[in-house]
């Protein structure tokens, strides 16, 4: 399926299309994290510096995180089976989660040797092994960060809006110590740890956003209001249909399920009504590949109430009041 947009998130491309470009991605987060734990490995061999062994273990810890969304969103993306009807896309989330806690851990650890760093001065060193390695991390990592920032464009995962984050503090962490060095050499003792609060500013407020999206679709979040009045357009493209009502979405993954009910004429006889459904369904499925739409019919003016109202409430959303008779 043509991608007609860049941005296009959860249910807008087709399982298969979204799999192929996370997973490409994915791998390329493995293969960067793995690339980095190699030259640092050699580069604490040949230097034996504490600090590149430090460099050397939160490398390592980037590695485990990556692999960790790599089979998370092949896990997401998976069919559905008899113990999990709504699929797995939820392991999405769960895999951002984690890497938001990663995020807020590296912060904290900035927050640390910054102060230290502020509160005792030190000339800043590094040989030329180091600034080599920190040059390939950079290099490898700005590529890292602008594929999975076009991949999170093109299908919305949370998975891999986590391990950006991650790598993303990575990124600043390294650009942090580079400027310290750069800024240090004009007689700028403290440039390296103010800069350092800068940026730990800067991922806490990551971390904060990254988490608060997989616990949203951990939540089962209704998905944005212009994507509901988008689903309820499609569904309502047919003169046949008289209106819809009680809609209910969340995304789980590059999945969405929807859910609502939908008023017809209540002299149609069931085969009629059951063509109009699903010629309604085929309309959201062309606008959402990745969709599991559920939709009950509801006869217009004849409808009693139904349901669990517990669950009825669509609050001041565009989709009209719950279900009552229509």
């Amino acid at each position: 399926m043509a991608h007609d947009a860049l941005e296009a998130g959860p249910g807008k491309l087709a399982p298969e299309d979204a799999r192929k470009i996370t997973g490409r991605v994915t791998r390329l987060s493995v293969m960067v994290a793995a690339t980095l734990v190699v030259a640092k490995l050699v580069s604490w061999i040949l230097s034996g510096s504490v600090a590149m062994l430090a460099s050397l273990a939160d490398s390592s810890l980037d590695l485990v995180a990556s692999l960790t969304t790599f089979f998370a969103v092949r896990y997401a993306s998976s069919p559905a089976d008899a113990e999990h009807r709504y699929g797995h896309g939820k392991a999405e989330a769960l895999a951002s989660l984690l890497q938001a806690l990663l995020v807020a851990l590296s912060a904290g650890y900035l927050i640390h040797e910054s102060w230290n760093r502020f509160t005792n001065p030190q000339p800043l060193e590094a040989g030329a092994i180091a600034l080599s390695v920190m040059a390939l991390s950079i290099a490898l990592t700005l590529g890292l960060v602008w594929a999975q920032t076009r991949a999170v464009k093109q299908t919305g995962s949370l998975a891999v809006t986590g391990d950006r984050a991650h790598y993303f503090a990575d990124l600043s962490s390294n650009m942090v110590v580079v400027g310290g060095l750069v800024l240090a050499l004009v007689g700028i003792e403290r440039a390296d740890p103010i800069m350092g609060f800068v940026v730990v500013l800067w991922l806490f407020w990551t971390a904060f956003t990254v988490g608060r999206d997989a616990i949203s679709a951990l939540m089962d979040r209704e998905l944005p209001d212009e994507e509901r009045e988008q689903i309820i357009a499609l569904a309502e493209d047919d003169p046949r249909v008289l209106g819809v009502h009680q809609l209910r979405t969340r995304a789980s993954g590059p999945f969405i399920h929807i859910q609502m009910h939908m008023e017809l004429d209540p002299d149609l006889t069931l085969t009629r009504a059951h063509a109009i459904l699903v010629a309604a369904e085929a309309r959201v499925m062309a606008a959402y590949p990745a969709a599991d739409v559920l939709i009950h019919p509801d006869p217009k003016g004849r409808a009693a109430p139904h349901g669990n109202a517990y669950f009825g409430k669509d609050g001041a959303s565009s989709a009209g009041p719950a279900d009552e008779p229509a």
